[in-house]
């Protein structure tokens, strides 16, 4: 099973780096797409490679807010 990074999404880094990422859609997008696979989430990056778009603005409220994107599915 693959392993979290210890700290928030986008691969640990501090939040500000994190914002900036989560602002540019593409990288939104797939950094999205990246961290939920590396969480060994399948599914989840399958969704996001297609609908991922369609989630960047909510992924930026939430970056901003909690440092965290949104966890459509846990499974």
């Amino acid at each position: 099973m693959a392993k979290k990074a210890k700290g928030k999404d986008y691969f640990g880094l501090p939040k500000i780096i994190s914002i900036i990422l989560a602002i540019i859609p593409v990288t939104a997008w797939l950094f999205g797409i990246i961290t939920r696979f590396l969480e060994g989430k399948i599914v989840a990056g399958i969704i996001r490679i297609f609908g991922g778009w369609l989630i960047w603005v909510v992924d930026l409220i939430l970056v901003i807010l909690r440092g965290r994107i949104w966890r459509l599915l846990n499974c």
